[in-house]
């Protein structure tokens, strides 16, 4: 029956940032809230023993070919959070800045989530491990045979989570408004 089909306009493309400078997993995802299609993943590298400045161009490079190739409706990011190890955290950071620089060059709106947020919307969980974030990415994603490593999972975690998610908020936002 017709009425239970989606509306085709409520489809929403997603492209999911793990940021990290030495690897920065991208994701992206076509659905809507409660149904999720994989449609890309990668790992942007960059050398540990090369200069910064060439490491954060690299990326933007990287970003600015998979923007351009998906073209998105929204990026979703990953909230850095507290650590211990500040130059970790520094990275992470200045990674997750090179996502909301090309994103902003471009239009396209970027959301942030925080991990705890990403793994109870995949997992239902929010301490899950990433094993079991995997797990639930490739179930959601029905792509048992993805072989992605933790930092592209995490992407795509990301994506979905803004799909879930960010569908939710807005429409409170939007009730809000009124």
């Amino acid at each position: 029956m017709a009425a239970n089909l989606p509306n085709m306009r409520s489809i929403r493309r997603v492209m999911g940032v793990d940021p990290g400078l030495t690897r920065c997993g991208i994701g992206v995802v076509d659905g809507y809230p409660g149904l999720a299609r994989l449609v890309g993943v990668d790992v942007l590298h960059t050398p540990a023993d090369a200069e910064l400045g060439d490491r954060l161009a690299a990326l933007e490079d990287g970003l600015v070919q998979w923007l351009d190739r998906a073209a998105p409706d929204v990026v979703a990011v990953e909230r850095v959070f507290s650590q211990h190890n500040v130059r970790t955290v520094m990275g992470t950071a200045q990674a997750g800045a090179v996502a909301l620089l090309v994103a902003a060059r471009r239009g396209v709106p970027v959301v942030w989530h925080t991990p705890s947020e990403v793994k109870a919307a995949v997992t239902g969980q929010g301490r899950a491990g990433k094993d079991q974030v995997a797990f639930m990415v490739r179930r959601l994603l029905r792509a048992p045979g993805l072989a992605a490593p933790a930092d592209a999972t995490d992407a795509l975690a990301l994506a979905i989570c803004q799909l879930w998610r960010g569908a939710a908020m807005a429409r409170l936002a939007a009730g809000g408004a009124q």
